[in-house]
């Protein structure tokens, strides 16, 4: 019924575990339907007799196990469980479907190579969403070393999240982060350069960058007290509001200088080019979207613009 071989051959190794496991007909509800409902099955077909099997099992099993958890995978022997391959019109093997939600999404018949291989588990993976990289506890410990001034540490735990998965957006932008914190500005300008071109333009690179940008800044930021009293004896100076909002940032005085830069810009939006507005939106790009600062600062900036 299943024969697309006489020749005979060890079945292929098997790997019990949470990713690849072996099943049977009175298994297979729960490692394969049931467990589709978190996260796509790949279930392989194959049989002790296939020649074809011997090599795409093990070839399997590497693409799912680089898969990280985003798919398992199920081996099951067409000898022994008839039923279910008569069901699923099993007509050859090596052949191989993919379940999500209970149901087969995709599948092939016969042998691939490895690149083909990788290309329809990612395919597979895919159709669950974003994929889990399986590094968020990582970053999330990363983070928390930025905030409480453990550089050193965050900048070794990003670098190490890196060597996993090059183009972890959260993990680079971190990277850039930790060096303009630490005060290394041109370590943090290199980085943006070379930063890969799946990353370049996301927000995550983009905010990185304008808190680069306002540190440079604020390196070159005049003495804060001194600003304020020329200032109070010139309010409508358009450069010297500029400046103070600078040092103000550089003090981390961050809604202040909002405050100073919309009233810039409600005195006079068009000095220098636009400087006051421009300087607002990377203030903006450098904070997440939901700070309260942002909010506020855009509500204000929309309202002196449409008035």
């Amino acid at each position: 019924m299943f024969g697309t071989t006489t020749a005979t051959a060890a079945p292929t190794t098997t790997t019990d575990n949470v990713l690849i496991k072996d099943a049977t007909e009175a298994t297979f509800m729960k490692d394969v339907i049931e467990a589709s409902q978190q996260v796509p099955v790949i279930v392989d077909f194959w049989a002790p007799w296939c020649g074809p099997c011997k090599t795409l099992g093990p070839a399997l099993e590497a693409a799912v196990t680089a898969a990280k958890g985003r798919v398992r995978m199920v081996k099951m022997d067409v000898d022994k469980n008839q039923q279910i391959a008569a069901e699923l019109r099993i007509q050859s093997i090596p052949t191989v479907y993919a379940f999500y939600k209970g149901q087969p999404i995709d599948g092939f018949q016969g042998a691939l190579s490895a690149s083909d291989l990788k290309k329809f588990v990612e395919t597979v993976a895919d159709k669950a969403g974003p994929p889990d990289n399986g590094l968020a506890d990582a970053i999330d410990a990363a983070e928390a070393m930025l905030t409480e001034g453990a550089f050193d540490d965050a900048r070794e735990t990003f670098a190490a999240i890196l060597e996993e998965e090059p183009e972890n957006v959260l993990a680079y932008s971190g990277l850039i982060r930790t060096h303009i914190a630490m005060g290394l500005l041109d370590e943090a300008q290199n980085l943006i350069a070379a930063a890969p071109a799946k990353l370049a333009n996301s927000k995550e690179i983009t905010s990185a960058s304008a808190q680069l940008d306002l540190a440079r800044q604020a390196a070159n930021a005049g003495p804060e007290t001194d600003l304020r009293n020329a200032l109070a004896k010139d309010p409508t100076n358009r450069q010297t509001m500029f400046d103070l909002a600078a040092a103000l940032l550089a003090a981390d005085k961050t809604d202040e200088a909002v405050a100073l830069l919309l009233d810039l810009f409600k005195l006079d939006r068009d000095w220098n080019d636009g400087a006051a507005k421009a300087q607002l939106f990377k203030v903006f790009d450098a904070l997440k979207p939901q700070d309260p600062i942002v909010l506020a600062g855009r509500r204000r900036l929309s309202s002196i613009i449409f008035s």
